[in-house]
């Protein structure tokens, strides 16, 4: 198992820092992805929806998602998330093959620690 955690997100999102600086405070070592500058793979976007479904994965109070047309917010796929990282909530968390998609510190310890 790989026990590295990786936390993806967009490195000027409020939401972000605090779970960084969190994943700093218990000394938990994590690789930080910004996905902006280093956009997920397919294969990764499709583990994380798999993992925690549409409704938690789209960041469907993004000004964004509120811009898009009826018809791409029925059918967000990994072209449209390309085009538009800030549709996936932040941060993503991942450790070994689980998903956990924004901050608390409460989730953070359960999982982690």
């Amino acid at each position: 198992m790989n026990d590295i955690v990786k936390i993806y997100g967009i490195k000027n999102c409020d939401t972000v820092k605090k779970a960084l600086k969190f994943l700093t405070s218990i000394s938990m070592s994590y690789e930080f992805i910004d996905y902006r500058e280093n956009p997920i793979p397919e294969n990764l976007f499709e583990r994380m929806y798999q993992a925690v479904g549409f409704e938690l994965l789209i960041n469907k109070r993004s000004t964004t998602f509120r811009s898009l047309s009826d018809s791409d917010k029925q059918n967000i796929d990994y072209q449209l998330v390309t085009k538009y990282p800030t549709l996936i909530k932040r941060p993503v968390l991942i450790k070994n093959d689980e998903v956990i998609v924004g901050f608390s510190e409460k989730k953070y310890s359960e999982f982690l620690l």
